[in-house]
Formats: C-alpha cells, structure tokens, sequence
C-alpha cells in the first residue's frame, strides 16, 4: 500500500494504515471514488474518516461535515470513522462533535488525547485532556445504545495519564 493515492488535479486522499481520509476539498463521490480506487489496487481493508471539509467559516479550521457520515453508510460497504479533532481543529469542539458522529452512525472515532495538550509538538489546540476524553466516553456509552449501537470497552494501558 501507498501512503498516497496520486490522482493530480482530482484527488487529495492520504491513505494511511488503511484510513482514506476526505480531501478538504473532496466531493462525497470524490472520496468514494477514491475508495473504489484503492480496493481495486488489491487493499480490501479500508476504513473511511470523515475530518472535514474546507468552507468559508472562519470560526473553525475545516468545516466538520457530520451529514456525510449517513449518506457515506447508505452508499457503501465500508467502515466509517470520524475524526472530530481535525474537524473543527478545536478542543471545545471535539465532545459535541464526536457525540454527533456517533448519532450520526459513524463506526469508530479518531480523538487526539494528550497529557499537555498546550506544550504539544503538533495539533495542542485540538487535542483533549486524559480526563476530558474519559468523561466523552462516559456520555458515548450513554448515546450509542440509545440509537441501537455499542461502544468497546476494552481495557487499554494508558501510559503517563495518572492512575
């Protein structure tokens, strides 16, 4: 696999450990497209990310289109996660996005979490604190079987998050 689909003039995917992530620019049938693509390159396992698209709004990085993410799921066979983070590009964003997402039937999230978010290398603004993100997850495994869905709960070792 590629770490980029070269379609000049057409394209702006970046395919990475099997996320086709929507171009800004990118047309829901541009990405969808794009996916057909990458399957037909022989990767079968793609998952696709919604992380927002490029609008005239100033008040947010991207523009997060959630609308995308049931029209995505009626259209193709593919998983669909969402990235709230990138999204709107801004900490106070993510929960309400992410909780959209998940009503919006998206299949998984992609949450940048950090210790320090303020004093981080790339993506600070964005980036949630351990505690925040465990409180998102609380409110998700309170929304997702009110629309028939499931969150994991798998234990995971969170590495320098405290106790």
């Amino acid at each position: 696999m590629t770490d980029e689909v070269d379609m000049p003039g057409v394209f702006d995917y970046v395919v990475s450990a099997g996320y086709l992530k929507r171009g800004l620019m990118a047309t829901i049938e541009e990405w969808l497209l794009s996916a057909e693509y990458v399957l037909s390159g022989g990767n079968a396992e793609v998952i696709l990310c919604e992380r927002g698209i490029r609008t005239f709004e100033t008040a947010t990085r991207n523009t997060f289109d959630v609308s995308a993410i049931p029209v995505v799921k009626k259209l193709s066979h593919l998983p669909v996660i969402a990235d709230p983070s990138h999204g709107a590009g801004r900490r106070d964003m993510v929960v309400p996005m992410a909780r959209a997402a998940v009503a919006a039937g998206a299949d998984g999230l992609l949450i940048e979490v950090h210790c320090d978010p303020d004093h981080a290398l790339s993506d600070g603004a964005q980036s949630m604190f351990p505690p925040q993100f465990d409180r998102l997850m609380a409110e998700l495994r309170i929304i997702a079987p009110a629309i028939g869905r499931s969150i994991c709960v798998e234990q995971t070792t969170r590495r320098g998050w405290g106790s």
